[in-house]
């Protein structure tokens, strides 16, 4: 196993090789731990991460492609703990607003501001219905679920620059709806 570059090893794995898979882990865990800890300080959360990144290569070795599109193994498998870091880090933000929430003393607004309320999650919802639909997929992707506009690009298999003009139009829009 000594002798097989990491590519080769993600094809092993790919058909079951679980050797092959125990000498990825040994070669690459340690640096990717590393780069991991640069980016988060909490180590729970990248033992979680580097957990979830060879559970999901074990997964989805077989859809590696590298030898075909001329991309690394480990570069692989880097986006893989990135994309595991990202999905932590989002989790735990939501975990603390949550618990942020719901320790904030409740108090009754007053009458006017329920009306006014109201009225623009109305107002805003009527705006976004009026929207064509291809503007309300980027903007929901990149404002409600906090997408980037690489991850926009990638989720609905469209070129970035095309997701930030749509972005763009449909702030204006929703900006004249509103006003």
């Amino acid at each position: 196993m000594a002798d097989l570059n990491e590519a080769e090893l993600v094809r092993r794995v790919a058909a079951g090789d679980r050797a092959a898979f125990d000498e990825l882990y040994r070669r690459t865990s340690p640096w990717m731990t590393v780069r991991l800890r640069r980016r988060c300080a909490d180590d729970d959360v990248v033992a979680d991460v580097l957990q979830e990144t060879y559970l999901a290569v074990w997964r989805a070795a077989g859809s590696y492609a590298g030898s075909v599109t001329g991309g690394s193994a480990v570069g692989w498998l880097w986006t893989i703990a990135a994309n595991r870091l990202v999905d932590a880090l989002r989790r735990r933000a939501r975990q603390e607003r949550v618990l942020t929430i719901a320790l904030i003393e409740t108090t009754a607004p007053a009458a006017e501001d329920e009306v006014m309320a109201n009225r623009v999650g109305q107002d805003l919802e009527q705006a976004l219905l009026r929207l064509p639909p291809e503007l309300r997929q980027v903007l929901q992707a990149m404002v409600l679920d906090g997408l980037s506009v690489r991850q926009t690009s990638v989720l609905l298999s469209m070129p970035e620059g095309t997701v930030k003009t749509r972005a763009r139009r449909a702030r204006i829009a929703l900006r004249e709806a509103l006003s």
